[in-house]
């Protein structure tokens, strides 16, 4: 039994787990994966206060080691049930039953697929989500990222350094990226595909190339790639989630992180927000904990 149990362990649930340790609560995070998150696969971070360079994995490091050092419990499992409702929240694991009187929601967002047919098969054999994780296996051989937002475009500047070729293919004639990473990539070798999208993947055990059509003028051309990268947003990991309010598929919250549920709230990449960004993710978590901190001893009166 806990006072809190935190389901996620990127900077959010890690964040959520130092606030409330600190403010005297037993807490207990639920990873069923990596420690970190989405921001521990990320190479490079600039813009989180008070590192003008620092890695994800590097950063999230010190979070975890900073919960630790709190007394933070940290389980790795897979909650397959989940039982917001009552006074007594119920996270049942394949192995486990835990309980607390309040929980945080800090499970994030995965990223988007791009439903093509080969997608899944390739998955591992040249299709990736993750750049900083498999841009090394690429090394001298030509891959491609698809999107056009700080994602596709950071893990295309990455990807420079291994890749005898880049190309960025983006679906419209302009980038979403910052002002800042869309000159960098201008001014870099990376080529640049406007307007167009990535029809099939072609390849039986492995990637050998992608088939690309102008969304204007419905022309069609292929990419001899070893490597696609997809970097097309992030789907929140909600689809467990019972009772509470969704709009396209992220927890709706108010500013102190509550949820519809008494004893439940929700911070990071899970929540609708405008902005998802480490630092915002690190600030609902911190919100997170105090909500929870007051609702528990405001419940123990």
């Amino acid at each position: 039994m806990y006072d809190l149990i935190v389901l996620g362990a990127g900077p959010a649930g890690l964040t959520a787990g130092i606030y409330a340790a600190r403010g005297g609560l037993g807490v207990a995070i639920i990873e069923n994966k990596a420690v970190g998150g989405q921001a521990a696969l990320t190479a490079e971070i600039e813009n989180y206060p008070g590192f003008t360079n620092v890695s994800g994995f590097e950063l999230t490091s010190l979070m975890q080691a900073q919960c630790e050092g709190l007394g933070v419990d940290f389980v790795y499992e897979n909650p397959v049930n989940v039982h917001l409702d009552g006074d007594v929240k119920r996270i049942e694991t394949s192995s486990s039953v835990y309980e607390s009187k309040a929980v945080v929601i800090a499970t994030g967002a995965l990223p988007r697929t791009l439903g093509l047919e080969r997608e899944s098969a390739l998955t591992g054999a040249g299709v990736s989500y993750c750049a900083t994780c498999d841009g090394a296996f690429f090394r001298g051989k030509p891959v491609a990222v698809v999107g056009g937002g700080n994602t596709a475009v950071e893990d295309a500047l990455y990807l420079e350094k291994f890749a005898s070729e880049v190309w960025l293919i983006h679906r419209r004639d302009e980038l979403r990226a910052s002002a800042l990473l869309a000159e960098r990539v201008k001014a870099s070798s990376v080529k640049i595909v406007w307007d167009s999208v990535v029809t099939e993947l072609v390849g039986e055990n492995r990637l050998q190339s992608v088939t690309v059509k102008n969304v204007k003028t419905g022309e069609t051309s292929s990419l001899a790639v070893n490597g696609l990268f997809v970097a097309v947003g992030q789907r929140p990991a909600t689809e467990w989630i019972k009772g509470l309010a969704l709009e396209d598929g992220y927890i709706v919250t108010d500013d102190e992180m509550r949820t519809g549920i008494a004893g439940v709230f929700a911070a990071g990449d899970v929540r609708k927000k405008s902005l998802r960004q480490i630092v915002t993710a690190a600030a609902d978590g911190a919100i997170a904990a105090d909500s929870a901190i007051k609702f528990i001893y405001s419940s123990a009166r």
